[in-house]
């Protein structure tokens, strides 16, 4: 992997963090480190009542992400060097992102998304998720690649958020 982690150090990451901004980098081995920095990564989502959480989020710039859409840490699935491939219609729904916290803003994403990954074990597997579990998929996918809900943002979406944004960027 390259780094050593202090999972115990790992929090959820906050615009305009350099770290969210960043495409993350694979992860080159699944080891015990990467099983701590999974388990962490469920406690923070659901300490900050998520349905997902990407690395860059818990301030690691690898790729890898973890999705209960119930928000539970019971049903969190982890997803190492995820890739996705979205389908079908497009719809429009108002989403939030935990690392801008107060903002949100319809943000329109495919119906249909499979993703390919590894699990803890270095397993390969596909899944594929449609409505709510498509969009966790898309916006934590959108992460890894070092994009935000803001980056989404139509002009107008983005005056509106544009005071918090500032905020956001003060309290840093």
């Amino acid at each position: 992997m390259g780094c050593i982690m202090d999972i115990d150090k790992c929090c959820l990451t906050r615009y305009p963090s350099r770290v969210l901004g960043q495409r993350a980098k694979p992860v080159e081995r699944i080891d015990d480190e990467i099983g701590a920095l999974a388990a962490r990564m469920i406690e923070i989502m659901v300490e900050s009542k998520g349905i997902g959480l990407a690395a860059p989020q818990a301030g690691i710039g690898l790729r890898i992400f973890v999705v209960s859409v119930d928000g539970s840490a019971e049903n969190a699935k982890v997803y190492i060097n995820p890739e996705i491939i979205t389908s079908g219609a497009m719809e429009v729904m108002e989403e939030g992102c935990l690392s801008l916290p107060g903002i949100y803003a319809n943000i329109r994403r495919y119906k249909l998304c499979s993703v390919t990954a590894k699990d803890l074990e270095g397993n390969a597997f596909s899944e594929d998720g449609e409505g709510l579990l498509a969009r966790a998929f898309q916006h934590e996918y959108d992460h890894l690649e070092g994009m935000l809900i803001k980056d989404r943002f139509s002009r107008v979406q983005m005056i509106g958020a544009r005071k918090r944004l500032r905020e956001l960027k003060d309290r840093q």
